[in-house]
């Protein structure tokens, strides 16, 4: 069981609806997304909420990311999410949100940066030749505008949440490779297109042959719904063989997750996919690497 080991979730969002405007998790809801509808999560959830549904797992520490806010929100949601970690602490890291092609991004990743909690950035930048798949309307990694706001990470100490889809990775591997000042987290196995294995696997392995990446476990209900243990077994199995069992972790991705299946469903599928590993490297998976990667300073 890895239940007896502890965990710190590397990919939780939390959200107040009646505090700050998340426009995706307003009405009305549709299927044609790529979630799907995303209504049964359409609610606020708090800290004690996601304790709850993690009951029964050691959690020693979370990891905050950018949950979609309205882009004017994004700091009022930092600031919202710092209060939280000064009176209860947790969140132990913040990934904020900031548009890495937007006219202020020196000026709004300054402002977050100077939370102590904030270790990172995420803009999400999914792009997919399948428009049902998409997140943006244009592949905005190729723009220069873009690829300027990305070198301007390492001037605040900030890493980078890279959700993208596998066909985007080998052209974001060249301009990672040029800052490697950057630590960046591949968020959601590298979101693996059903049917795109072979795609899947050479851009993991582009971004894999560079030290300052690593990737989340998490997710796979995003591309593989639903998602059945033996179908999600070789990604995540073939993930940990291109990063390393350092350079890998595990999430729950709650509540987002929720919409594929219950914290226990996916945490134990992890552990049964892994259990054969030594202990050593299920604590680096489950704790350890979260812990060092995203900067926690945890006692584990």
């Amino acid at each position: 069981m890895a239940r007896d080991l502890p965990f710190v979730d590397a990919h939780v969002h939390l959200w107040d609806l009646a505090h700050i405007s998340y426009p995706w998790l307003t009405p009305p809801f549709g299927e044609d997304g790529p979630n799907g509808s995303v209504a049964p999560i359409a609610h606020t959830y708090l800290l004690d909420d996601y304790l709850a549904d993690a009951g029964g797992w050691d959690v020693r520490g979370i990891v905050h990311v950018d949950a979609g806010a309205a882009p004017e929100a994004a700091l009022a949601e930092t600031e919202w999410l710092q209060a939280m970690a000064d009176a209860r602490g947790m969140p132990n890291a913040i990934i904020a949100f900031a548009a890495l092609d937007g006219p202020d991004v020196d000026t709004l990743l300054a402002a977050h940066a100077r939370h102590p909690a904030v270790r990172g950035i995420r803009h999400i930048v999914n792009w997919h030749p399948d428009p049902r798949r998409s997140y943006t309307a244009r592949d905005v990694t190729q723009d220069e505008a873009w690829a300027r706001g990305f070198a301007r990470l390492g001037r605040y100490g900030l890493s980078f949440d890279l959700q993208a889809y596998p066909g985007q990775f080998e052209a974001l591997a060249r301009l990672i490779a040029r800052h490697p000042e950057t630590q960046v987290i591949v968020n959601h196995t590298g979101m693996a297109v059903p049917g795109e294995w072979e795609g899947w696997r050479a851009g993991m392995r582009a971004l894999a042959a560079l030290p300052n990446v690593a990737t989340k476990l998490s997710g796979m209900g995003f591309t593989h719904r639903p998602w059945r243990l033996e179908q999600i077994r070789e990604y995540i199995l073939e993930a940990i063989d291109l990063f390393g069992a350092d350079r890998a972790m595990f999430a729950s991705d709650f509540p987002t997750d929720k919409l594929f299946g219950s914290f226990a469903a996916h945490l134990d599928a992890y552990a049964a996919i892994t259990a054969d590993f030594g202990r050593e490297e299920r604590i680096a998976l489950f704790a350890g690497n979260a812990n060092r990667i995203y900067r926690l300073g945890l006692q584990l």
